[in-house]
């Protein structure tokens, strides 16, 4: 028989309501405790997973408590820390969090810190992956059908702090997680830096990799729309080229290709909470279960992305080629805010502009 690893979940948001419904309908986990500082929003979550999970306002205390297997947060950018720390003063051998993985360079460097020296594993929601229009793309670019990959595009009109993560990540899964070498970018719009993810309200660069491949990223008002798709938060578009054709996918339009030998040809697909946080959550067991299945989402992996998105960051406030890994640790959002003080941004579709004013 399988083991059944045990789970407390910290945040009963959106995402927090997701992550425990996956737990709870897996046969690998069980959800034993979960916190919120919200008591509405813990006592309609606990109604939903059953009498027997405990309930607290305190996450450290209800950790050190229950000691779960799974520490899982769903977490504002700026509180990845401080949970990181309780789910390792919990005696967590897994824990689990929102993307980004941290919103600056030293919060990243104080999060990695903390999980080198512990030794605990850890995965960051990168669940998008699991969509099967994604994973469409991803089977085309590694079947040779687009020849030799020369470019991967990745656009966003969701700032940031929300989306980068996620571009970027599967940016490096198409390239087959090729080293990034350097970075360069500019940014403009200071909107968006008071948010509760702050970004810059525009920010386009190049990544270089060092299999040749050159990554291109837009994220903000300035990106391009893409107007066939409805949702306005699922009109995210990454595009991989080669000398044979490309492939794209859409996060809530499918995909598509065009290639030599395949021709034109397209499917379904669209971001689904229901079916791609349940895999995510499978491939936890699946690595708590045996060192060797790594997950995809692992934090090395993420943490390499949030180099990419810092270095772009950077790039914008100091001019120039920004080469990876970097080196120092800084708090680039401030650098930002001084930056792009009272800058406008000018918008690329007016179905922008409920978004940025």
């Amino acid at each position: 028989m399988s083991t059944k690893y045990s789970v407390v979940i910290v945040g009963m948001g959106k995402r927090g309501k997701h992550h425990s419904a996956a737990f709870k309908d897996s046969d690998r986990f069980e959800v034993t405790g979960i916190c919120d500082i919200d008591e509405g929003r813990l006592a309609e979550a606990k109604a939903e997973l059953g009498p027997n999970v405990e309930t607290s306002k305190d996450a450290a205390a209800l950790t050190k408590s229950l000691k779960p297997d799974v520490f899982c947060f769903c977490t504002m950018p700026h509180m990845r820390e401080q949970f990181i720390k309780i789910g390792i003063d919990g005696g967590a051998r897994l824990i689990a969090f929102e993307k980004p993985v941290a919103d600056t360079t030293a919060a990243g460097e104080a999060v990695r810190k903390l999980i080198d020296g512990s030794g605990v594993k850890a995965v960051v929601s990168h669940q998008h992956r699991y969509g099967v229009h994604y994973a469409k793309v991803k089977e085309i670019a590694a079947s040779g059908a687009l020849g030799t990959i020369h470019t991967i595009y990745a656009s966003s009109p969701g700032w940031m702090m929300h989306m980068a993560s996620h571009m970027i990540d599967y940016m490096r899964w198409y390239n087959g997680n090729a080293e990034a070498e350097w970075v360069m970018a500019q940014a403009a719009g200071a909107g968006k830096l008071s948010d509760n993810h702050p970004s810059p309200d525009y920010i386009a660069g190049f990544v270089q990799f060092a299999n040749g491949v050159r990554g291109v990223l837009e994220l903000g008002a300035g990106a391009p729309n893409v107007p066939e798709v409805g949702k306005w938060w699922g009109r995210n578009r990454i595009r991989v080229m080669g000398e044979k054709g490309f492939a794209e996918v859409l996060t809530n339009g499918g995909w598509r290709s065009v290639t030599a030998d395949g021709g034109a040809q397209s499917g379904d697909g669209a971001m689904n909470y229901a079916h791609d946080t349940p895999l995510y959550v499978q491939d936890m067991a699946n690595w708590l279960d045996d060192d060797k299945n790594v997950h995809p989402c692992n934090f090395d992996s993420a943490y390499k992305g949030l180099e990419i998105m810092m270095g772009m960051c950077r790039s914008a406030v100091d001019g120039g080629q920004i080469a990876l890994p970097l080196t120092g640790a800084r708090n680039e959002l401030e650098d930002l805010r001084q930056k792009l003080s009272g800058s406008k941004v000018l918008l690329a579709s007016p179905d922008h502009a409920a978004e940025y004013s």
